[in-house]
């Protein structure tokens, strides 16, 4: 079984996930600390499954709260949407939901060298190196990246409110819709639902960037249609404030690693010290924080204090800023970074739903760096680090 992840609310940055896979499909475990991790997993989900149940019974129980109730028979039809016009699985996944009486489904740890942007990767059986880690007791992240810091990495942990099994646990009721992401903004909850869907339609095994890149594209591209023939003139107003955030956010975000990279390129030459390098990336974060804290003021010029989605959105962005490092970055990016050609895909292949899904399934034929080469070569110039 594959678990996937996604960063909490807000939407920090694309949003991330996380793979955990319970000990019944990995088979024996070489050593005390993978027992003990693939139990945790097992154990956690078992416990969110147990605690699901279906959507028309919540919705029947006179006790649901009438905005729960709401909300739930929204998800019901943008369900049945997501088969007709999005063309992604009919099959048990949120169909179901489950309170889980906590902020998090799950907590992410990533980590990455204090001279690189590249991820610290997990090897498991089934799906390849993942560059996360997920755990269902924040207590047990957050000793993993205390183990991974005092190895000298830069490590991060958050809450994740998501998660998809890609479509192997439907004969056991599939993926629930979760207390913890429920009560969203609409735009943003059809976003989820239909990034998790993505997961189960194609998945390139140990290639983070690619699969998350495309369910991100999936996520934008279906949230818009939905936006456009759905939902209340509030709402899209609601989302597109939130969508002109997030893309001023990803382009101040892409920016920062595009410079941070050319430091560490420029920085392993023979006798370069660690303090100097230290002190030109130290300048680099000083002008990243510089810039969202203008893009701040100018965010709260634009929305009253009072706009709730507006201040949880910022709230999110304030803490991924406090703590921001390589970790973080480097999560980000395999959010961020094939977005743009993904999209140009589903243009190259008419806005077909079905043509751009079996493009997407054919390029995970090629080897990795292939793979990537084909799909950065359909990316628009505008879209392209540095550029």
């Amino acid at each position: 079984m594959r678990l996937r992840f996604r960063f909490s609310r807000p939407r920090c940055v694309a949003l991330a996930c996380a793979l955990v896979l319970p000990a019944l499909l990995l088979g024996c475990a070489q050593t005390r600390d993978a027992l003990g991790y693939y139990w945790q997993s097992a154990h956690g989900h078992a416990q969110l499954m147990g605690a699901a149940r279906p959507l028309d019974d919540w919705i029947a129980e006179p006790d649901t709260p009438p905005a729960l109730r709401a909300r739930l028979q929204l998800a019901q039809r943008a369900r049945a949407f997501a088969v007709a016009e999005l063309h992604l699985p009919d099959n048990a996944s949120y169909r179901r939901y489950a309170d889980l009486k906590r902020p998090a489904a799950v907590w992410n740890v990533v980590a990455a060298p204090p001279d690189a942007l590249r991820l610290h990767t997990w090897c498991f059986p089934v799906t390849g190196c993942i560059g996360y880690r997920g755990y269902f007791a924040q207590a047990d992240a957050q000793a993993e990246a205390d183990r991974l810091a005092a190895q000298g990495l830069e490590v991060d942990v958050y809450g994740v409110p998501a998660y998809s099994t890609l479509g192997y646990m439907n004969w056991a009721g599939g993926d629930p819709l979760l207390s913890t992401f429920v009560g969203w903004p609409e735009g943003d909850f059809v976003r989820l639902l239909f990034h998790e869907l993505a997961h189960q339609v194609v998945y390139a095994q140990g290639d983070t960037v690619f699969n998350e890149s495309f369910a991100t594209a999936v996520e934008r591209l279906g949230s818009a249609l939905w936006m456009a023939e759905h939902s209340t003139p509030e709402a899209r107003a609601a989302l597109a404030a939130s969508e002109q955030r997030r893309a001023q956010w990803r382009a101040l975000t892409r920016a920062t690693r595009t410079e941070l990279q050319a430091i560490y390129d420029q920085n392993k030459a023979p006798g370069q010290g660690t303090k100097a390098l230290a002190a030109i990336k130290n300048e680099a974060m000083q002008r990243f924080r510089a810039g969202y804290a203008q893009l701040r003021s100018q965010w709260l010029a634009a929305a009253p204090p009072t706009a709730n989605a507006a201040s949880t959105q910022l709230a999110g962005y304030d803490r991924w800023v406090a703590k921001a490092n390589n970790a973080s970055f480097a999560a980000q990016a395999a959010y961020d970074e094939l977005v743009p050609a993904f999209e140009a895909l589903f243009e190259r292949e008419g806005r077909d739903w079905p043509r751009f899904y079996d493009a997407v399934r054919q390029l995970t034929q090629l080897p990795q760096p292939e793979r990537h080469a084909a799909l950065r070569a359909l990316t628009p110039p505008k879209e392209k680090p540095g550029v």
